[in-house]
């Protein structure tokens, strides 16, 4: 069976290991198309070699709109591509009301008509204006199956009229890659100490909850810990004087920005890790990746009620939550942990087991693999192994 994956994501080698599982599981083939050079949300250009087993599969092309997750499309001439390349299925790892998707929706279309399915974390009922809300149904209508990455997001696409298979699938970790041993292996610049560490991983922005955090550390001062911060953002001058005004900006350690693949070391280093995010008008926490990844290094975790943020902690029984927005909850969690090395373990233990079991490559490769297999024995009959193999986009780009 030959499948075409399509993941602005993948443009990093470690997002790309979910696929060559998925292809050493089953022997299919599988081709899959990336941004040549994706700009992430630091203003970073991301452009990796293919990770182990996907040398010969990763379709390099040139956007538009690079960075926006929801307005870029492919400089692709899709149908001519589809025809020529003859997947037996199509998998958009994007959202349905994004245009790179209603692009690649509408070219199968128009061509081979192969099953077709997408991507989603989108845990809120959001209706988007014209064309946008067209070309979402279009895309509903078309697809055989998609991946919401929670069951919350689940229950979305079933108001908004989708009625497909929907097979939960978690953003997958690497057990192997994110692990308590890293522990023994600190990076060079993460702070020297004896004492526990509070981390914080992620975009320094308001929504994340920094007011209420600096609120918290302000109450625990009693205690003897420190903090390290990692990530960049816009309301980190003004974090600084919130903590300055609590009496612990001395504490606190800002690493800056740190490459996706660096951070297991970084997490593993922590004690604890806290994520305070707070659900906004438009917003809540979708996934809070950053959580199953401490989980995964043996790293306890705090988390606020925001989103996915209580049903990733409780289901894992890795972490402790607390009411968002309120300072005097979370530095109650935060003074346990301080003062609990037992219970840190416990939490820790139970996170590992639980990433282990449940959103490790394996088991969500496990579960592409079936969804992958049910709809194409059920729509579409596999074509001939032989197909020919793209390994240069080149041909297909527009000027």
């Amino acid at each position: 069976m030959h499948i075409l994956i399509v993941s602005h994501s993948s443009a990093t080698a470690l997002n790309q290991e979910i696929y060559a599982r998925v292809q050493r599981e089953t022997g299919w083939k599988i081709t899959l198309v990336v941004p040549d050079r994706w700009h992430d949300e630091f203003g970073n250009a991301l452009r990796q070699e293919p990770c182990k087993g996907m040398e010969n599969s990763v379709i390099r092309c040139a956007v538009w709109k690079n960075g926006s997750i929801i307005f870029h499309v492919y400089r692709m001439r899709w149908q001519r591509f589809l025809r020529e390349l003859k997947p037996d299925l199509i998998y958009m790892n994007h959202e349905p009301y994004a245009l790179a998707t209603a692009q690649v929706c509408h070219a199968n279309n128009r061509s081979i008509k192969v099953p077709f399915g997408f991507y989603s974390c989108q845990n809120i009922n959001k209706q988007y204006p014209a064309p946008f809300s067209w070309l979402e149904k279009m895309v509903y209508r078309s697809s055989s199956f998609a991946l919401p990455i929670t069951d919350r997001v689940a229950d979305v696409l079933q108001a908004k009229g989708y009625c497909g298979r929907q097979t939960v699938c978690a953003l997958p970790l690497d057990p192997e890659r994110y692990h308590p041993r890293l522990r023994a292996e600190p990076p060079e610049r993460f702070p020297k100490t004896d004492v526990p560490v509070v981390g914080y991983v992620g975009r320094l922005i308001e929504p994340k909850g920094l007011r209420t955090l600096a609120a918290a550390l302000g109450r625990i001062r009693d205690l003897d810990w420190r903090m390290v911060l990692v990530g960049t953002g816009e309301f980190q001058q003004e974090f600084e004087q919130l903590l300055t005004e609590q009496g612990v900006r001395e504490r606190i350690y800002f690493a800056g920005y740190v490459p996706h693949d660096e951070t297991p070391r970084w997490l593993a280093a922590m004690d604890m890790l806290v994520l305070p995010s707070e659900t906004q008008a438009n917003w809540e926490e979708q996934f809070g990746r950053v959580i199953p990844e401490a989980m995964a290094c043996g790293t306890a975790v705090i988390g606020s009620d925001s989103g996915e943020i209580p049903y990733l902690i409780r289901q894992s029984e890795g972490g402790l939550v607390f009411t968002q927005r309120d300072s005097a909850a979370l530095a109650v969690m935060l003074r346990q942990l301080i003062s609990g090395p037992k219970l840190r373990r416990q939490l820790a233990e139970n996170g590992r087991h639980w990433v282990e079991r449940d959103i490790s490559i394996p088991a969500v490769a496990q579960k592409m693999i079936e969804t992958f297999t049910a709809a194409v024995t059920k729509q579409q009959p596999c074509r001939a192994e032989n197909q020919p193999s793209f390994k240069s986009s080149h041909a297909f780009a527009q000027s």
